[in-house]
């Protein structure tokens, strides 16, 4: 609370909008007791303070930024959350989340940002070598999985990134997408591509060919 008091005081603001708190997940922490542990300490505290801001109305909304979609769900279901930036795991390559967390959002009128639409950079750069994939070197099998879901995008004119951008944004509950940039350039690169019209016929081949789940909404 002090800490956001002194950034209200920097920013000269006298609210946030959005207040995250991160990484109680498995991925940062090395095991699911561990995690637990993490989630059960926030739970316990900050997420008290965050809920006490919000109705003061320091903060407009509160959140969790988290690397797992079962994580975020597990907090969805015990807290009273407003929105979770979820990084990697609703992509052109994963879409577990629908399984029952996306689902359980739109229920509940939670939004959900999409951190890391490229899987830590492989949907960006391609299945070449060094590519990376969870913030480590791809595995031969991701490595193989994109090659097939490159194919395709360039059979229908469009570039993996382009498709691997614009995916998310379908899905009801997403509110938007951080795919990130490190130079201006890059951030208008990834302004363009959101302007690129993506036929249908590409997300129908996707999932034809298994690399797209059959219930992943898809853009228009």
């Amino acid at each position: 609370m002090r800490s956001l008091e002194f950034s209200l005081e920097r920013l000269g603001l006298d609210h946030i909008d959005i207040v995250y708190a991160h990484d109680v997940d498995v991925f940062t922490h090395g095991s699911k007791e561990a995690s637990d542990a993490r989630i059960r300490e926030f739970m316990d505290g900050g997420y008290k303070a965050l809920v006490k801001l919000r109705d003061e109305g320091a903060i407009k909304a509160i959140g969790a930024g988290i690397n797992e979609w079962e994580v975020a769900e597990h907090l969805a279901r015990n807290g009273d959350f407003d929105v979770f930036l979820l990084a990697g795991r609703y992509t052109l390559l994963e879409q577990e989340a629908l399984t029952s967390f996306l689902p359980y959002c739109v229920e509940k009128k939670i939004g959900v940002v999409i951190g890391g639409p490229f899987n830590s950079g492989i949907l960006a750069t391609g299945p070449k070598p060094g590519a990376f994939y969870n913030y480590a070197l791809a595995p031969k099998d991701i490595l193989e999985r994109v090659k097939r879901i490159e194919t395709i995008c360039k059979k229908h004119g469009v570039k993996l990134a382009e498709a691997a951008l614009r995916f998310p944004l379908s899905h009801p509950a997403i509110l938007s997408v951080i795919p990130g940039g490190q130079k201006p350039s890059e951030v208008l690169r990834n302004a363009d591509m959101l302007s690129v019209k993506i036929p249908t016929a590409l997300w129908r081949e996707l999932k034809a060919e298994h690399l797209l789940r059959a219930d992943a909404p898809t853009p228009r």
